[in-house]
């Protein structure tokens, strides 16, 4: 039999799905030949867009697994007396990999969409954590050693949670962390921060041909949002635009979705803050941008993830203005303003996540300072729950992220 380890899953949260956090125990992953094991030390609160899994189903896997209660017993007692321990030199049996649910965390209310629309919770995959063994037909050379620290790119087909111990197909996948930067700050780069940043570099394109077509008058560009991605993106704005060619060039407005992401975009220099109070009417909201703004901006990157966000913008973007949404909204969304987007003269674009030389430059501007991160806050994995619960009612600053091991 082979040996067990934790696995957390997080969800789409959504209002047919009761249950959004799982707690599990998976067998130990080999090692690809190619490929790499990593000891997931840190892991970003992100969820699985479209997943299907449901309790029903793995139910059903757990009826076809034999004796799991043996297995569980054993777990609990090596995790109760202090023996347990996620690093195997056993290999696996001859039986498929099976899930087996040892807990359903966090029971979906009504309400736990609200701090979802600000960029809180959002889908990705955000994993750091320190390579345990390299694939056997890997050459010394590789560029890669045990014990390096390394996150990894979000590639097509990660696993479907969040493991103490994953398995990487192939080493292009996994970026080096240097000393200077921290783990639990660099989980919180392949996903958001990277979303944030491709998102910035299409909007950097417009920000040159309007600089060029339009030389005396400043660039507008308006951030929705104070979750992880907006907080991200309005760094990043900063280190691209606020140079010393550029930097009275380029006019930089937030729109807080909420109290606590206002005081913490205020603290970013050179920046406008808008409050967009969901409890005013829209065309108060609307105007209280007009006037942040000196007017109407050249280009949104909205973070929000509804309708009335988007809407919004559209009223606060001039005629030919560009906005940035990222993909996973555009699927929602695009088919809702396409049509009213062309009649007012405007473009909307969906932003995709991002390359992996992207996050490679992304980890070096951030370890040499460059970019400051936001604030994060760091949970025990166990308490994946509560984090979601927390993230969605707008109640953690910045990033949220969970610790599977401490290394540091």
């Amino acid at each position: 039999m082979s040996k067990l380890i934790r696995q957390v899953s997080i969800e789409t949260p959504a209002p047919k799905l009761k249950d959004c956090v799982l707690n599990l125990v998976v067998p130990v992953p080999d090692t690809p030949a190619l490929g790499a094991r990593i000891l997931v030390v840190y892991a970003g609160a992100c969820y699985r867009k479209n997943q299907s899994t449901s309790i029903s189903s793995i139910s059903s896997q757990l009826s076809d697994t034999g004796d799991i209660t043996t297995s569980l017993h054993l777990l609990a007692k090596q995790m109760q007396s202090g023996s347990f321990t996620s690093i195997s030199e056993e290999g696996p049996d001859s039986t498929p990999p099976q899930h087996h649910q040892t807990s359903v965390a966090i029971q979906h209310n009504p309400q736990a969409h609200q701090g979802v629309r600000d960029g809180a919770l959002f889908p990705g995959f955000e994993v750091a954590g320190v390579i345990e063994s390299l694939g056997s037909e890997l050459k010394p050379d590789c560029g890669f050693k045990v014990g390096q620290r390394v996150i990894l790119y979000p590639y097509e087909g990660v696993p479907h949670g969040y493991s103490e111990l994953m398995v990487v197909p192939d080493l292009k996948y996994l970026i080096p962390i240097p000393d200077e930067l921290s783990l639990s700050v660099a989980a919180t780069l392949p996903t958001g921060a990277l979303l944030a940043q491709s998102a910035i570099i299409a909007a950097h394109k417009i920000v040159d041909d309007l600089l060029k077509s339009r030389p005396g008058e400043k660039v507008k560009m308006l951030i929705v949002g104070t979750g992880g991605l907006a907080l991200w993106a309005v760094r990043i704005a900063a280190q691209h635009f606020y140079t010393p060619a550029t930097k009275d060039k380029i006019q930089i407005t937030v729109a807080s979705l909420r109290d606590e992401g206002f005081l913490v975009a205020k603290k970013c220099e050179r920046v406008n803050i808008v409050q967009w109070n969901e409890d005013l009417y829209e065309k108060q909201l609307i105007e209280r941008t007009h006037d942040a703004c000196d007017g109407l901006v050249d280009i949104v990157i909205d973070f929000g993830t509804t309708s009335r966000s988007l809407h919004r913008s559209m009223q606060c973007l001039t005629k030919g203005g560009h906005i940035f949404i990222s993909d996973e909204v555009a699927e929602k969304l695009l088919p809702k303003f396409s049509k009213r987007a062309e009649e007012r003269g405007q473009t909307i674009e969906a932003v995709p996540t991002g390359t992996i030389e992207q996050l490679h430059q992304l980890v070096k501007l951030v370890s040499s300072n460059e970019i400051e991160p936001p604030p994060h806050s760091v949970f025990p994995s166990d308490q994946a729950a509560e984090v979601v619960r927390k993230l969605a009612s707008s109640e953690i600053p910045g990033r949220a992220i969970l610790k599977f091991h401490d290394i540091e």
